[in-house]
């Protein structure tokens, strides 16, 4: 009942047998002891519902109550009106152009006296509130992968000498869906980074728009708010696939949630689950934690109903850029200096550098300038001007 309305049955009937012999609300207020506005308010209903004196003998309390307050005897959390099921809108808001403009255009073709428009995004809202305490950040189905390592490793034993050595874990999570690889690689090095990348792109059969790492020295240089230097392996393994790079702002962590949240799952269900196995190679491991990920990806999230490779297959897949037909072939680029001979001297071994201004088959190339492009003293005493070299690893 509303706090204004603190009445029992019997003054309810008695403002009505007062109110039925003509005497004013007024009058009644001033013989019930209770404010005006209450005895219009109540009146009001009993003419709502065309009820007055006299009333009929079988009206007991609880009837007479339930006629005069049904509209408020709604439970908190019910509505009166039709809603539609918000966890299947929540998925449906992934797909690319779909916009809560739409959703609710369908909902009222299917229920012309549902919410309008303002009512309904204020209780989609609320839904979304529930799913999560934070601000909601919109993810579209094929836009963002979210790139980590844990920050826990996994054992590995050597079967031989029994030395155990830690393997670090990469972690990636799709933004619309949160499908979720992970793998086991032994260092964060450069060769380890861009190859589970590699992999990651083969496993989920696609391409996303952007790829939102950390601020990893394998995998950005520099870090800043608003011109992030990219190293130049990451860079071309980026442009071979037609993907962009955009790193989390530092001390951001918010910008990479989704992956922060995967790894904290993955942690959980991957090395939780694998603490008691005892593993002799990074193949074993690896093998238990794709077990692992399908128990990931298939679990059903409460709060939306589906799983993770179901939103990902329903709802991310299509939305995909196709893989190129070559998977990226790691090549390193390190600054070098050529020498007085024009040779280069790379990991320890000299490197013949081609004079021509195009080094025939089988010769070792650069992008960096040639002699041709040497001032005449530069060619004399030999370029300091550093070049880049690339070391394709096969």
């Amino acid at each position: 009942m509303p706090a204004k309305r603190r009445l029992t049955m019997k003054q309810l009937r008695q403002m009505l047998r007062l109110a039925g012999s003509g005497t004013s609300s007024r009058e009644i207020a001033v013989v019930l002891g209770i404010a005006r506005s209450t005895v219009q308010d109540n009146l009001r209903r009993a003419a709502e519902i065309g009820l007055g004196w006299p009333l009929p003998g079988d009206l007991t309390d609880d009837a007479l109550e339930n006629k005069l307050f049904a509209r408020n005897g709604v439970k908190q959390g019910t509505r009166r009106r039709t809603e539609p099921v918000w966890a299947e809108l929540a998925v449906e808001l992934k797909r690319p152009g779909v916009t809560l403009l739409i959703l609710w255009e369908e909902y009222r073709a299917a229920n012309p006296d549902g919410y309008g428009y303002s009512r309904f995004c204020e209780l989609f809202r609320g839904f979304e509130q529930r799913l999560s305490p934070t601000m909601r950040q919109e993810r579209a189905a094929g836009d963002k992968v979210f790139v980590d390592y844990s920050g826990k490793r996994i054992p590995i034993v050597d079967r031989t000498t029994g030395e155990i050595r830690e393997a670090e874990i990469f972690v990636a999570v799709l933004g619309a869906s949160s499908f979720t690889y992970a793998e086991a690689t032994w260092t964060q090095t450069l060769p380890d980074w861009i190859g589970s990348h590699v992999r990651l792109f083969r496993f989920i059969g696609g391409v996303p728009r952007l790829i939102v790492p950390d601020n990893l020295k394998s995998g950005v240089n520099r870090a800043s708010f608003y011109d992030p230097e990219i190293n130049r392996s990451y860079g071309m393994m980026a442009s071979h696939y037609g993907v962009g790079v955009l790193p989390a702002r530092p001390k951001r962590p918010k910008d990479k949630s989704k992956v922060e949240n995967g790894v904290r799952f993955a942690q959980s269900c991957i090395l939780g689950r694998l603490r008691n196995q005892t593993f002799f190679s990074l193949a074993e491991a690896n093998a238990a934690i794709a077990q692992a990920l399908d128990r990931i990806n298939d679990h059903v999230m409460r709060r939306l109903g589906v799983s993770r490779r179901q939103l990902f297959e329903n709802v991310e897949r299509t939305a995909l850029a196709r893989l190129p037909g070559d998977d990226y072939e790691f090549a390193e680029w390190r600054l070098v200096r050529v020498s007085t001979d024009y040779h280069v001297e790379l990991q320890d071994l000299p490197l013949f550098r081609s004079t021509w201004p195009h080094p025939p088959a089988g010769r070792p190339q650069s992008d960096g300038a040639h002699r041709g492009d040497l001032s005449p003293r530069q060619a004399r005493r030999g370029s300091s001007t550093p070049i880049w070299w690339s070391s394709a690893r096969h």
